[in-house]
């Protein structure tokens, strides 16, 4: 998964794999069939693991909390000394060229996916009256997700903890009240 992590899915060779999982290259193809095989198990494990905050964030009682615990949790993640900066999902999507279109469609799925789920937690938080009637939850889903992933990019250019922090109450002082 950090191989992925740092080097996106084009940049992470067969060699670098296979040392950091102290296996050989028949052995990976036994066991994952190939890269992209493996690359779809690493989403798969990323979801569960280091970005399982999202599924905690979103059954937060408020819509706010959520959506600060949203951001902050992609700060904590992206800058934690346990992990490579930033995000899987946003780093690979970067480095990502026309020879991996399929890798590219998977990781546009997965990000509108992690985008619907916020769009309907803050329906939710709509009809229970925790948002007001006249803002837009498909806007505002938009508008959280691109924070968090600028907060990805940021963090993977080097953006300390506490600078994210900051552009999370700027970007919070946004919100509909």
């Amino acid at each position: 998964m950090k191989v992925f992590w740092c080097k996106g899915y084009e940049g992470a060779s067969l060699s670098d794999l296979t040392k950091a999982m102290d296996i050989n290259r028949p052995s990976l193809y036994a066991a994952f069939g190939d890269k992209e095989s493996l690359f779809r198990k690493v989403l798969d494990r990323y979801d569960s693991g280091p970005a399982a905050y999202v599924r905690e964030a979103l059954n937060q009682p408020t819509a706010r909390v959520a959506v600060e615990r949203l951001m902050e949790g992609a700060a904590e993640l992206g800058t934690a000394s346990s992990n490579p900066r930033g995000c899987l999902f946003v780093q690979s999507a970067l480095a990502c060229g026309d020879k991996s279109k399929a890798i590219r469609n998977d990781l546009i799925l997965r990000r509108d996916a992690g985008e619907k789920s916020v769009r309907l937690r803050l329906k939710r938080a709509q009809a229970e009256g925790d948002l007001p009637r006249d803002a837009n939850p498909a806007d505002l889903a938009r508008y959280v997700v691109t924070v968090i992933q600028g907060i990805a990019v940021q963090a993977a250019g080097g953006a300390t903890r506490n600078e994210l922090r900051r552009v999370i109450e700027n970007a919070l002082r946004a919100w509909p009240q």
